[in-house]
């Protein structure tokens, strides 16, 4: 019997299911739900559920009968709203009284607060809520070919009960018999990798549409398995996120073209101001990969300010207007984002300081979150915790799939490596360089310390005698089973990995480019010698730290035995 588990977003939401073959969570796509890439947008939206509901009034009997709750628990009988993108593409930025953006926060602070009118009747958040798990439900019976009995559902930490209550009580209506819970953090920490034994603190940085949220979470085994919850030690919250960015970036493209949305009718100007708000959505993602792009989408010339029209002098021939990466990051400065996350970072110390906690016991630092994509974000992030600690790479997923790996329930105690790590070797001949995986992805650890070993010939690389013996160590960004995942190279430039991209080779990040000598050859090594000279084992010990072990064959000498060198993901 399958497992569901549903990240109910305030945005989107997305749903996993464990797959016991292959010993890993799905993600589902729904072909007419899930979004579909805007404007040459790179983000991979194939699991992405908008949160939106379009009801529809009942015109048959079936449709009539499909509105008897009582019926819910057993049947299915015809539809009663569209969800996701359908609904969106029933409301065409209209925003009607049948339609409805987001539920979710209403949901979460009262259920009966009104958000839409149907048949003359108010409609409550609760039931719009229904209305979307009903036809989600519908979905997933469709694609399984029954009625979901058991559901996983993430959580947000700060939540009251009563939001827990009321989803569990709108599932079992619908039918669902086995109703579980876990929080949004500790969702995101299995979906990263993380295992229950793991008792040192983790900091959650969630950075979505509308919200910036940071947890410092500790979990404790029997706690997670029995109710799903964590302890939170320190938290922060802004009212921040990408949708805010998308309006400034839409008040940059109307002060560049000098649009005034404002000028026609409310009901065209709400229309345009939605449509453009999309456009700048897409101007946004595109920029996290490309140094420049450009609006497409403009609005009709009689929403152009009369300052701007005696400008042009009657020249009304449309250029796009370009928009670069670097701009970008310029308005997001002066608007102060990278201040108020530095500020909410700051807040996150001060607390965990008063419980004598300090930056360097976080054991880990989780971005969640598209926003989390953002020029500048990851950034912040690694220069004040460090690399080795920030798993970013699957911050659209990682609750929905974690939340799944929670469902299994069998997985959440095996600690293993996500990604291919390679040493650097170069071509006797051609000096070109080699990358040989020395911990493949999916290494269960701790490992034997000779887990990888090998004779090595100092390459001499500049034709002269080699006195220290230098080995850089490599991450490989490579994508692994069906989801997209995102690599920040040496330079702090986004990169995604997709089946389109896997023939180009996989993004190469050095790890110990600054510091790669692993001992002191004496005599050194003479260009001519192609006799290998060095003895060089590598395993992984119970803290993810790749340990290495060098020995110089020539002199029987250890240069290095069991040394920490570099932190795994």
């Amino acid at each position: 019997m399958s497992f569901w588990s549903i990240d109910l977003g305030t945005s989107n939401t997305a749903v996993a299911r464990w797959n016991p073959d292959a010993g890993h969570p799905d993600m589902i796509h729904f072909e007419e739900l899930c979004r579909e890439p805007e404007g040459g947008s790179e983000i991979d939206v194939r699991y992405s559920i908008p949160s939106s509901v379009f009801m529809v009034e009942p015109k048959t009997f079936k449709e009539r009968m499909a509105r008897w709750s009582v019926l819910d628990r057993w049947f299915s009988l015809g539809r009663r709203a569209y969800i996701g993108r359908a609904a969106l593409e029933r409301d065409r930025h209209t925003h009607g009284a049948h339609f409805v953006q987001c539920f979710k926060p209403a949901l979460m602070r009262d259920s009966y607060r009104t958000l839409a009118r149907m048949g003359g009747k108010s409609v409550a958040a609760r039931s719009v809520a229904k209305l979307y798990l009903r036809e989600l439900m519908r979905e997933l019976k469709r694609l399984d070919g029954r009625r979901p009995k058991k559901v996983v559902i993430g959580t947000p930490v700060d939540c009251y009960e009563p939001y827990r209550a009321v989803l569990k009580q709108l599932l079992r209506e619908l039918g669902v018999g086995t109703v579980k819970f876990v929080d949004e953090p500790v969702a995101a920490a299995l979906g990263y990798g993380l295992k229950l034994h793991d008792d040192r603190p983790f900091l959650v940085v969630d950075f979505g549409a509308g919200t910036l949220d940071l947890a410092l979470i500790r979990m404790d085994r029997r706690t997670v398995e029995h109710s799903g919850t964590c302890r939170v030690l320190a938290k922060e919250g802004l009212q921040l996120g990408g949708n805010q960015v998308d309006a400034w970036l839409l008040e940059h493209f109307c002060r560049a073209k000098g649009f005034d949305l404002q000028r026609v009718s409310e009901m065209v100007e709400a229309w345009w101001a939605r449509a453009m708000l999309s456009e700048a959505r897409s101007v946004k993602e595109r920029l996290f990969f490309e140094e420049k792009t450009s609006f497409f989408l403009e609005p009709p010339e009689g929403m152009r300010s009369f300052d701007m029209i005696l400008k042009m002098q009657g020249d009304l021939v449309k250029e796009p207007l370009e928009v670069s990466r670097e701009e970008l990051i310029q308005l997001m400065e002066t608007q102060g984002v990278y201040r108020n996350v530095k500020e909410a970072m700051d807040s996150i110390a001060r607390q965990a300081e008063r419980l004598g906690i300090f930056e360097r016991d976080f054991g880990e630092v989780l971005m969640v979150g598209g926003s989390s994509l953002l020029p500048g974000i990851y950034r912040l992030a690694e220069d004040r915790y460090g690399r080795d600690r920030v798993r970013a790479w699957q911050p659209f997923f990682a609750v929905a799939y974690g939340g799944s790996v929670f469902a299994d329930g069998s997985q959440v105690t095996t600690d293993f490596i996500t990604h291919d790590y390679a040493v650097v070797t170069h071509d006797a001949k051609t000096r070109e360089p080699q990358h040989h995986v020395v911990v493949p992805a999916g290494t269960v650890f701790p490992t034997a310390p000779d887990f990888w070993k090998k004779r090595l010939v100092p390459t001499c690389a500049t034709g002269e005698p080699e006195d220290l013996f230098r080995l850089v160590i490599c991450e490989l960004g490579r994508r692994h089973g069906d989801l997209q995942e995102f690599v920040w190279d040496g330079q702090g430039r986004l990169h995604r990995m997709d089946r389109e991209r896997e023939q180009e080779g996989p993004v190469v990040i050095p790890l110990n480019e600054n510091d790669p000598t692993f001992g002191t050859l004496n005599p050194p090594h003479m260009p001519s010698d192609r006799n290998a000279r060095l003895e060089v084992s590598f395993g992984i010990n119970e803290d993810r730290w790749l340990v290495a072990t060098v020995r110089d064959i020539k002199t029987d000498k250890m240069l290095m035995e069991q040394e920490a060198v570099v932190r795994l993901k």
